[in-house]
This record gives C-alpha cells, structure tokens and sequence, in this order.
C-alpha cells in the first residue's frame, strides 16, 4: 500500500477515535508515556506536555510521564510492563524485541517533509577545529551518545570502522567516549570537551537550522548551540526512523484511539506534533516490525 493510502486510511481511523466518548474502557485507570534520553529531562517532559494533556482527555484516565536519564530506562519500562508507550529508535525497538518479542507493537513512524521516514547519524567538530573528515580526527576524541542510540551508537560503530578508522580508544582516534545522550554529545562538541561526535538528523533543510528535524534541530531552537559553529565532517547511510511503540497488553481500542491521535496531531495541533518530532515533519505513519529487520540483524551481531 502507497504511503498516501496509508496515511488516508489511518486518517479515517483517527476521526473514529477521536470522535469516540472519552469514557475508556474499564481495563485502565493510568496511560504511561516513556520519553526517551537524548536531552535534559524538564526539556523532554515540556515536549511531551501537550501529548499528556490530549491523552488524558481522549482516555478519560490520569496520564503519567517518564523520563528516565537514559534509554534503558524506557527499554527496561516496556519490558518491565511499567510503560503503555514510548517512541523508541530502532536499536532500542530492537533490545526489546530481542528481549521479549511479546513486549510491545509498532504502531507508528515519523514522516520526513519529504515523505520518507530515513534519518542519518551525522558527525560533527566545531569550525575552528580544521577538522572536515574523520581523516583529520586521528588521535582526537570521538563521542558517542547512548549505547542503546541508533544513530548516537550502534549505526557509526558498525560503519565507520567499514570506511577503516577503528572504534577502538587508541588505535587511531585518541579516546572513544560515551557523553550519555544526544544533547550531551552536542554540547560537549559545541563547548570543545570533545573533538567530534554523532548525533541524528533528517538530512533534509539547512543545516544552519539544524536540519528540518533531529537532535541538532532542537538543540539550535533551544539556543544551546549556534550551527555555523559547527561543520558536518560524516554521515551514515540512510537508517529507518524508530517506531512509536504500545505495550502488546493494551486494551485494543486503546492503541486504536492513541494511534489515531497521534496520526491527527500534524493536522490537529502542529505545534504539539513539532515538539514531540523534534521538528519539522508529515506527521506520522503506520509502520511494522518487517521495518527493523536489519536493524535487529545488526544489533544482534554486535552483541
């Protein structure tokens, strides 16, 4: 089915739910929404503010957040039954199918103003640094962000060693290093504790503006970070956005009402839906598990 008949018929959905009574059905009394890591939690838990508030008044329950300090808290939230949903990256998607195939559905995916939903793990040093490459980072630190990262991890651990620069500290970069996050990662370079490092991207838009959407979109409308100071020196190929994901044990029209709220969220209320995509997107999709086959594949082998 074409993405735009897709798009249709899940639209079709959300008018259904959204139009249903707000009396849910008795089976919950709380919806709990896991945040994933990549910047400071108030900043996460503000974001997520308007989904909370259009989530308790669609369930006609209490809505809790979470924001753990990093990604295994929502992984081990999902796993642990503690969390309804939670927009996961694909590497976090799959330690939890690799953990408990049971766990949780995907049920949605961010769309890109260009009606893909690719993203990349983008490199980048500050511009008074004379690095453009990673040819120019021998003997220089490297910072990764979270372990269970998509793009902040596993995606440049596999590739850039493929393009021949070893992710072993010492071999050729002069430290590899974990910062805990994507913001972290961007400030860190951003303020020169570190000399390169990845973050994620859409690759779409200016990079003055930090891209369209991503880590580096929010960090440059927060003012964190000014981008003409920094230069783009890598970037990964294309990898499959992350899928927003329901616990499996969920009532049925429960995930249909969330579904249909968050695919309407574009068209409802897009300053809501910017917050939670981290930016300028097409809303969000329907998406199946088949979509992170090969991520599965390649975090399986790095294990």
């Amino acid at each position: 089915m074409k993405m735009v008949s897709k798009v249709a018929a899940l639209a079709a959905v959300s008018m259904i739910a959204l139009n249903a009574t707000a009396a849910v059905a008795e089976e919950i009394s709380e919806f709990r929404i896991g945040i994933l890591g990549g910047e400071n939690a108030s900043d996460r838990l503000r974001a997520y503010e308007c989904l909370e508030e259009k989530t308790a008044d669609l369930l006609g329950v209490d809505v809790k957040l979470f924001a753990p300090a990093d990604y295994n808290g929502v992984i081990e939230g999902l796993l642990g039954g503690n969390l309804d949903m939670a927009w996961l990256g694909a590497s976090s998607y799959a330690k939890v199918y690799l953990t408990d195939p049971e766990a949780v559905d995907p049920v949605l995916v961010k769309v890109n103003v260009d009606g893909g939903y690719g993203y990349y793990s983008i490199g980048f040093a500050r511009t008074d640094s004379e690095i453009n490459s990673l040819d120019d980072m021998k003997g220089k630190v490297f910072g990764f962000g979270d372990p269970n990262s998509t793009s902040g991890y596993l995606i440049p651990s596999i590739a850039i060693p493929q393009e021949g620069y070893s992710m072993a500290a010492g071999e050729y970069f002069g430290d590899v290093v974990f910062t805990g996050g994507h913001e972290q990662t961007i400030v860190a370079v951003s303020n020169g504790d570190i000399d390169a490092g990845v973050t994620w991207a859409d690759g779409l838009g200016e990079w003055e503006d930090g891209y369209n959407s991503g880590a580096l979109r929010k960090a440059s409308d927060a003012g964190l970070v000014d981008m003409t100071e920094l230069r783009q020196i890598w970037q990964s190929p294309v990898i499959p956005e992350g899928p927003i994901v329901m616990s499996r044990g969920l009532p049925e029209d429960v995930k249909i009402k969330m579904t249909g709220l968050l695919a309407s969220m574009n068209s409802m209320d897009p300053d809501c839906a910017y917050n939670i995509a981290a930016g300028e997107t097409k809303g969000f999709m329907p998406i199946s598990h088949e979509a992170y086959v090969n991520i599965i594949e390649a975090r399986k082998a790095k294990n």
